[in-house]
């Protein structure tokens, strides 16, 4: 799933491409990413962007006469700028913007459709669609506390609450865990003021760091290969690599179809984590540590 790096990285080279341009034509393959009717889709045609703005996991085109296209990409969503009068992509593909300069279409790979594009008008409304998660970039240490405490939960489903917090999926949850030295199951609730401050800290600098990757790396481009993995990442997606930071092998948890990666001598004490899938067939023989695990 697009995180906030990455739709940071969609929004600059967006920018430059479509503000200030007008939609010539909108053309809607896949009718499951429609949530609104009115306004109609068509409503948009020939007004101009405005502005673009990041809410939440959100891309939001503020158009003339207070239109506002809200679009979610959710975990398979993605952008491309093609040339213009450029088709709705075959079978992934689920909408094509056509401006002057260029064609933005949407795609969704996978057979569920879960990509999902609002049409609504005027702020108010815009504002109804958000979930209402701080932003890190802004957010003091007292209300970043307070929201680790409303709900109790481990520190990975919290952090990517998205009520909670703004932007935060499973990936950079992971980055951020390993960052602050905390364990993704440890609650949310039980946590020292020192280990606030640890996880507050590391919270914004891996986002402000990612946001910066992720922007440089598309430099005047536009973004390609944008996925929940990157070489450049300390655990997530590197399951029996090496940590980073101490060399000791990357682990993970997988609960369905969702994989939490974690390192067990920076995170847990050394402590294996157990996997739901294979710890209830391992029983005993599940190890405790990374020392037994390597043995």
């Amino acid at each position: 799933m697009p995180e906030l790096p990455e739709i940071e990285a969609y929004i600059v080279a967006l920018r430059s491409r479509v503000v200030g341009k007008t939609i010539r034509n909108i053309t809607v393959k896949s009718f499951s990413l429609l949530r609104t009717y009115d306004p109609p889709i068509d409503a948009a045609i020939g007004h101009s962007v405005e502005s673009l703005s990041r809410m939440g996991k959100r891309i939001v085109f503020s158009l003339s006469d207070d239109l506002h296209l809200v679009l979610h990409l959710m975990v398979a969503g993605r952008l491309q700028w093609r040339a213009p009068g450029a088709k709705v992509p075959g079978k992934v593909g689920l909408a094509a913007f056509d401006f002057d300069d260029g064609t933005l279409t949407l795609t969704e790979q996978g057979t569920k459709r879960r990509a999902s594009l609002h049409v609504v008008r005027g702020s108010e409304a815009v504002a109804a669609l958000d979930p209402g998660g701080m932003e890190l970039e802004t957010a003091t240490l007292e209300a970043f506390s307070a929201a680790l405490k409303k709900e109790r939960h481990t520190l990975k489903r919290t952090l990517t609450d998205a009520h909670l917090f703004s932007g935060i999926g499973g990936a950079f949850a992971d980055e951020i865990l390993h960052r602050a030295g905390l364990s993704p199951l440890q609650m949310s609730d039980r946590l020292s003021e020192e280990a606030e401050r640890d996880l507050f800290d590391a919270t914004r600098a891996v986002l402000d760091e990612w946001r910066t990757i992720r922007i440089d790396e598309t430099g005047d481009d536009f973004p390609k290969k944008v996925t929940a993995f990157h070489p450049k990442m300390a655990v997530h997606g590197k399951f029996g690599e090496p940590c980073p930071v101490c060399d000791s092998p990357i682990q993970r948890i997988v609960y369905a179809s969702r994989e939490t990666n974690y390192c067990a001598t920076c995170q847990t004490g050394g402590r294996i984590l157990a996997d739901r899938s294979l710890s209830r067939l391992l029983k005993d023989d599940w190890p405790k540590t990374v020392d037994e695990l390597e043995g």
